[in-house]
């Protein structure tokens, strides 16, 4: 990936966990792990597409599509396990 290409998965990351706090709401705790949660599952989707030769929406050296499957993935993940409250 080149620099120009890391720059843009994060603001397409960032913008994916950013609308996912302003659609559910939430602490600046719940933004920070949002977006923490879509950079990992973006890149890691990427990593993952690039390590099994997945073509799937790319853009330039971005693996796009699994990108975005592999950041809502980890999003929906972390939403479903941040649900959790404890009682006292």
């Amino acid at each position: 990936m080149t620099f120009p290409a890391i720059i843009f998965s994060f603001f397409i990351a960032t913008m994916l966990g950013s609308l996912l706090h302003l659609w559910r709401g939430g602490s600046l705790f719940r933004l920070v792990l949002y977006l923490v949660l879509s950079w990992i599952g973006f890149f890691g989707g990427h990593l993952i597409a690039e390590a099994l030769k997945i073509h799937f929406i790319d853009v330039g050296t971005i693996h796009l599509g699994m990108g975005l499957v592999g950041s809502l993935a980890m999003l929906g993940l972390g939403y479903w396990l941040s649900l959790v409250d404890v009682e006292k």
